[in-house]
């Protein structure tokens, strides 16, 4: 299986639209209200490649993450104002040094006429990219060839890739291996094999090739730099919402609608994940925290990173206005419902439903809250999947929060709980984390969705937790020695050093 990498062009055929470019190359807009031509009522957004101006709410910007500064300018000669009503100055720069990064347009000279019928001059067309795919097509633009782990995919590969979907719904599916078999693009294969298992491409009319376009986009849009947050933990997530949607309970009640959303969540989550965390992002003053009034900042960022593609492609493009803004409502519902810092009002809520049995899915809103729940036990699953597979995931997330620790400690920050690599272990941070967040979610879901697979995953955790748990007393026990051995030996120094000196003396 080939898989071809295009980066979004724009039409040959049509006028280009003006364009207004920062003076540090930061931002790009659009002086019309639509893409070509006239404004379009039905065309809410406008985007270049890092920010979609919604036309609807002139307050609000929507943000791509670039993991850099962003620079604010006068839009149509009005102050651009954002929704936590915080004024920023002209090319306002991040504080801190990690986040001060600066980022380039590719310039691209299109013989596409002229804007006017009077006008045969070429205009140069600035895109905007996002840092992954800047870097990507500056290696292109260099000669330089993509690394690319498996250059060519045979028919043993593809073949081997096509029989692990055959077992998608398996609670032991090793996405490892099926990124591998994909040549990296598990993303993409999985969640166009499950949108036709469904059948939801034919229901919703999707046109392929915008789908396709959609997820290399959000594919692309995942930092695979870092440990734990890229295309395969997606992935993953999303093989495991697909699990939960097969359980009896959800499977009898969701509606097309419903799992079309479930699976675009899960498979846009975490889209653009910088590989730090909300406080270090609070505390190193960034302006998607100041944007978001530091409330679920990330998660926020995701939801409008989605948005941002799929206005983008123009997935829905073809679905009533109304329709479309609707799904992104609730696609961003179920995104921010990720929020690990809400934990407990979801788990609390969700509790108290069991208790009064008074979750009814054959209502559109608690059928929604079921999927919220189900996508949180879906990004939090690792410590429930097999010993192999979630000892992996339990490194990956480690390596991450420790490289963060890293960069507080280089710039002098405050180091993040749970990121200091000199006082915490992979072993008491999964401890920690099975016994204080997933065992209560996870105990909860079990009595929601009592079924093999939901006591499979109880048992895996225990399983989990005692492997931890042993491998921390094994650490305990080296590191007890170590000391003993080290004090022993500083002993023996010493005393070696008295006795020449007591025998002189006598």
């Amino acid at each position: 299986m080939e898989v071809c990498y295009q980066l979004p062009v724009l039409p040959l055929d049509r006028p280009v639209p003006k364009h207004v470019l920062s003076r540090r190359g930061a931002i790009s807009f659009s002086s019309s209200s639509s893409l070509f031509g006239a404004p379009d009522p039905r065309q809410l957004s406008q985007r270049r490649g890092a920010i979609s101006y919604d036309s609807s709410d002139q307050t609000a910007l929507y943000i791509r993450m670039l993991g850099a500064c962003v620079v604010f300018k006068q839009l149509f000669s009005r102050d651009v104002r954002v929704r936590s009503q915080v004024g920023f100055e002209p090319e306002r720069r991040s504080s801190h040094p990690y986040l001060c990064i600066d980022f380039r347009t590719l310039h691209t000279r299109l013989s596409c006429g002229s804007l006017s019928s009077d006008s045969g001059t070429e205009k140069r067309v600035h895109r905007l990219l996002s840092f992954q795919r800047y870097l990507h097509s500056s290696r292109l633009l260099r000669g330089i060839p993509q690394q690319i782990p498996l250059p060519i995919l045979d028919e043993d590969y593809s073949g081997q890739a096509r029989c692990m979907l055959e077992k998608v719904g398996n609670w032991n599916f090793d996405i490892f291996l099926f990124d591998k078999l994909t040549n990296g693009n598990s993303l993409i294969t999985l969640t166009i094999h499950l949108l036709n298992q469904y059948g939801l491409v034919d229901l919703f009319q999707l046109d392929m090739v915008k789908l396709w376009r959609f997820l290399v986009l959000v594919q692309e849009d995942y930092h695979n730099d870092n440990p734990y947050h890229n295309s395969v933990h997606a992935a993953d997530v999303t093989q495991a919402m697909y699990c939960y949607l097969q359980e009896p309970m959800l499977a009898k009640s969701l509606t097309s609608y419903d799992i079309l959303l479930g699976i675009l969540a899960a498979a846009t989550h975490d889209l653009d994940h910088p590989g730090v965390n909300q406080p270090f992002l609070i505390k190193s003053d960034h302006y998607l925290a100041t944007l978001y009034r530091n409330t679920s900042v990330l998660e926020n960022h995701h939801w409008k990173s989605a948005v941002g593609l799929l206005r983008e492609t123009g997935l829905f493009s073809h679905l009533p206005a109304e329709d479309s803004m609707n799904m992104e409502r609730e696609l961003g519902s179920l995104i921010l419902a990720t929020d690990i810092s809400r934990q407990n009002d979801y788990l609390s809520r969700f509790r108290t439903h069991l208790d009064q049995e008074s979750l009814c899915l054959s209502n559109a809103s608690h059928r929604h809250f079921a999927l919220q729940m189900a996508l949180k036990c879906a990004d939090i699953c690792n410590p429930c999947r097999p010993w192999e597979l979630s000892k992996q995931w339990s490194e990956k997330v480690t390596e991450e929060f420790f490289q963060q620790g890293d960069i507080e400690k280089k710039h002098k920050l405050e180091v993040s709980p749970l990121c200091d690599r000199e006082k915490n272990t992979i072993s008491n941070i999964q401890i920690g984390f099975m016994t204080y967040v997933a065992e209560p979610l996870f105990g909860e879901w079990a009595r929601f969705s009592n079924t093999r697979l939901s006591q499979t995953m109880l048992g895996h955790m225990g399983l989990n937790k005692a492997s931890w748990s042993g491998l921390q007393q094994e650490q305990t026990i080296v590191s007890e020695e170590a000391e003993l051995s080290t004090a022993s030996e500083e002993a023996g120094g010493s005393r070696s050093k008295e006795i020449p000196q007591g025998s002189r003396e006598s």
